[in-house]
């Protein structure tokens, strides 16, 4: 009997969602694309997420707890208000809706560590859910242990990271950090000032920083932005000042019934 053994060791006759040869030309990189937008769609739809608050800012801040010797030890504060602002959210957002039931402002977060880390830790111990969008980088990035597993996700393209970021975020609250803060932060304020996206709050923590880093007001000074546009973000220090800011600028809290809030 002649044997069939090469037709079936043969790449042609894979599956076509078990072939890797097939799945990584670059004729299928649109197909990646939509998968990587479906597969995270899915998952948030599973559990419920109607919306969340996006926290940027640096993967550099350290804990207080390994601040000790460490190079940016003076940062450290900024780790601990990140902390306060996920768990604080968390808790008066309506992230700990019941099962079954639609969660609101649910803390995402690019999934890595220093502020990421902290947004996600405060989340974890509020007893809520956190999502963490993770990105393949040349020095791997891996995810922090705080964002719940079944939400936690690993993204190729950068462009569909950004797109899940937006597309279900009520507010924004942004850290110190650098250029990939900077990119996520003018990413969100382009699309609200173009009005391609619907109005969100976004708060800036730490006044000292950003007026130190980025003079807004010389940009409006030099016609770049309208003097309106510096009204689509706040200055705060404080994650019960963030929250108030928030509050007074559109976000809804959702405090699961019976849950008696401090005001802030």
């Amino acid at each position: 009997m002649v044997s069939n053994a090469a037709q079936m060791a043969s790449p042609s006759y894979r599956l076509a969602v078990e072939d890797p040869d097939f799945l990584l030309r670059d004729e299928m990189r649109a197909m990646r694309f939509a998968m990587e937008y479906e597969k995270a769609e899915l998952a948030l739809r599973d559990w419920g997420v109607r919306s969340t608050v996006v926290v940027f800012g640096s993967a550099r801040i350290p804990a207080p707890e390994e601040a000790a010797g460490h190079p940016r030890r003076h940062l450290a504060p900024w780790y601990e208000r990140a902390r306060e602002f996920g768990r604080l959210v968390s808790l008066r957002g309506g992230a700990l809706a019941p099962q079954g039931r639609l969660r609101d402002n649910v803390i995402a977060t690019g999934g890595g560590p220093g502020i990421m880390a902290a947004a996600n830790r405060g989340a974890a111990e509020a007893g809520a859910p956190s999502i963490g969008f993770n990105i393949t980088l040349p020095r791997e990035q891996e995810p922090n242990p705080w964002s719940t597993p079944e939400l936690t996700f690993r993204f190729h393209y950068f462009a569909m990271r950004k797109m899940h970021f937006a597309m279900r975020a009520n507010a924004l609250a942004v850290f110190p950090g650098g250029f990939g803060t900077f990119d996520e932060l003018f990413e969100i304020l382009t699309l609200l000032q173009t009005r391609k996206a619907p109005p969100v709050g976004v708060v800036l923590f730490g006044r000292d920083y950003w007026r130190e880093v980025m003079n807004f007001e010389a940009l409006a000074r030099h016609g770049m932005v309208d003097p309106a546009d510096l009204a689509l973000f706040g200055l705060v220090d404080e994650p019960e000042e963030a929250w108030a800011w928030l509050l007074d600028h559109g976000l809804e809290a959702h405090t699961p019934a019976g849950e008696r809030v401090e005001e802030g």
